[in-house]
């Protein structure tokens, strides 16, 4: 006679749409850490692996190496938008979120220079170009007013200026470098994270 199975032996109970909500994070969260080791050709097998799901589970959320990239590059869009639109929004925070995507993506990079045409899909340089103009309306929306306020285009370069400094080998190497060009700029710079909120 077979005994039943104790509490300790027992299968967790199929979360069903629960579980698939948190592995399609867990995968953008991995995607973002190996892209910004190893560059966008790093092997999806590595972001399965990073995310603790299987390939499978992977290729149920993103059919190829394009929409994960494309995955993590709207979600540093989404961040950086609600980042700008928070209640305590200010220009210094939403820079400093806008700098955590920069040294963490170099997908985000390439599409803020609108060159991103490879990491979305099949839109290509107008997918580019539309999530590029989000994060431009996030910016201009947390200018701040004064004597001579900012317009959006040139903070906007200042971005594009700011995306080609950030170089180098390790992460912290990209946002030293990011931040003392943000410097040369003349821009305070909050702290450089992501936007959790």
């Amino acid at each position: 006679m077979t005994r039943p199975p104790t509490p300790e032996e027992r299968r967790p109970a199929n979360q069903g749409p629960l579980a698939a909500a948190r592995n399609r994070a867990a995968l953008i969260a991995a995607a973002r850490e190996v892209y910004a080791a190893q560059g966008l050709d790093a092997p999806l097998s590595a972001i399965a692996r990073r995310a603790g799901v299987g390939q499978g589970s992977l290729y149920r959320h993103f059919p190829d190496r394009a929409a994960v990239a494309a995955a993590v590059l709207e979600e540093n869009v989404r961040q950086i938008e609600r980042a700008a639109a928070a209640e305590d929004a200010t220009f210094a925070g939403v820079l400093g979120v806008l700098t955590w995507h920069l040294t963490e993506s170099a997908a985000f990079i390439d599409l803020l220079r609108a060159d991103g045409a490879s990491t979305c899909r099949t839109e290509g340089r107008a997918c580019a170009l539309a999530l590029a103009g989000r994060v431009e309306r996030a910016v201009a929306q947390s200018l701040p007013s004064g004597p001579r306020p900012a317009a959006a285009e040139e903070i906007m370069l200042a971005v594009a200026m700011v995306s080609g400094a950030v170089t180098g080998l390790t992460r912290e190497e990209r946002e030293r470098r990011a931040l003392a060009a943000w410097r040369l700029l003349g821009l305070d710079v909050g702290p450089v994270r992501p936007f959790e909120g």
